[in-house]
Formats: structure tokens, C-alpha cells, sequence
């Protein structure tokens, strides 16, 4: 008689008493799960390609490797490629940082599998009610990422060119590869989309800084 497959849950945190208490509570409510846990980016992305996990539950803050710093950027950068390559892949983003995702709404809205959000400050029984639903396939993010924004990539590559590298619009168009003109387009749409217009005394690109801060846009 074949022995049945144990459940594949992996968790990917880089902290330890918050890796310890969701871990905890996924024993309790999945005790026959095989329950596997990696700290960076790398880690994850290679656990999922040796073993498809059931359920995939991530920060977003997380280093990219051992030693780097934990961005929210990265743990975008490796929901992006796991949903690319694994579109069914049942996923719940447990972060400080959910309004990070709005950059990946359009992701989010084609995913295939559950894809649910769940602040870390919440307590960890919202954990479980959230994974419940993902393991369901359900979808559920917060109600101002529904009513949010509607952001083009390209309008996001302006934004961390700008201002994570901190490149004017010409040095801009060359990494893109279009013109300054169009660049200057993307300006006017994402400003637009975040309701940053002339104002006299205030300069407009520190404005929609600030507002793309607020929305989640960039770091």
C-alpha cells in the first residue's frame, strides 16, 4: 500500500520569532503538513522549483540573499516570477507591507490560484482564515487595493528610475529605450492616476514622490 504524499507548505520569512509563531499555528490547524521554511528570496524561489508546495506563504520584506538587506521590492520581484512560473500556485502574502502589492495588481487579478493578503500586525488566527481561503483558490485583497490604483509597468519603471536611482528623464528614456518625450508622457499619466497636479511653490516631481510613497508605488 503507497503511503500518501504529505501537504507541502513552505514559509519564507527572515525573521525568526515571526517565522516561529506562523509555523506554529500552520502545525496546529495542518498537523500532517510538511511544513518547510527558508529566509531569502533565492531560497524560496529554489524550495518551490525542487518541491510545488500546497501553499506558499511569504513576507515581502525578506533579503534576496544571506547578508542582504530585506526590501519589500524583493519579495515583489520573486511574486512576480513565481506567479509567472507557477500561475496555480496558492499564495498568502503575510506583510507589514501590503500596499507594496498594488504593483502587482494586475498579476493579482490573473492569478489562477488563491492569492490572499494579511497584515503582520493582525493576529495569527487572520493568518489562518487567510490560508484557508487561499488553499480554497480564493482571492482576497484589502478593499483599497480593489478600488486602488490601475498603474502601468512602465509608469512604475519612471518611478524607481527616478527616484531609487535617482536618473533624470533623458538618462531615463536611454535605460527604457524610448524618448524623452514619452517618458515625460508616463510622468503625465502617472501623476494623473495619483491626483498630482501643478500647484504653484511646490515642485511636482517631489509631490508625486511623495503621493507614490503613500500608494505603495515605491519604497
Amino acid at each position: 500500500m503507497t503511503t500518501p504524499q504529505r501537504q507541502q507548505l513552505l514559509v519564507v520569512d527572515d525573521h525568526d520569532a515571526v517565522l516561529s509563531g506562523t509555523v506554529s499555528a500552520l502545525q496546529k490547524d495542518y498537523p500532517d503538513a510538511n511544513i518547510r521554511t527558508v529566509r531569502t528570496a533565492h531560497e524560496a524561489a529554489t524550495s518551490v522549483a525542487t518541491v510545488l508546495p500546497a501553499l506558499l506563504v511569504v513576507d515581502l520584506s525578506i533579503p534576496e540573499k544571506a547578508g542582504a538587506p530585506s526590501l519589500p521590492e524583493t519579495g515583489i520581484g520573486l511574486l512576480r516570477s513565481l506567479m509567472q512560473q507557477h500561475p496555480e500556485l496558492n499564495i498568502v502574502v503575510q506583510s507589514a507591507h501590503v500596499k507594496s502589492l498594488v504593483r502587482l495588481k494586475p498579476a493579482i487579478d490573473a492569478h489562477q490560484g488563491g492569492f490572499t493578503i494579511v497584515d503582520k500586525s493582525l493576529p495569527l488566527h487572520e493568518m489562518l482564515t487567510k490560508v484557508s481561503w487561499a488553499m480554497q483558490g480564493l482571492i482576497y485583497t484589502p478593499k483599497d487595493m480593489r478600488s486602488g490604483l490601475e498603474v502601468k509597468p512602465e509608469w512604475l519603471h519612471v518611478l524607481q528610475l527616478a527616484f531609487k536611482e535617482g536618473l533624470q528623464d533623458k538618462a531615463i528614456a536611454d535605460r527604457m529605450n524610448v524618448s524623452e518625450r514619452t517618458v515625460r508622457h508616463y510622468w503625465s499619466k502617472v501623476q494623473d492616476a495619483l491626483g498630482v497636479y501643478p500647484d504653484p511653490g511646490k515642485n511636482i516631481r517631489i509631490q508625486t514622490e511623495i503621493r507614490a510613497r503613500e500608494e505603495g508605488l515605491i519604497d
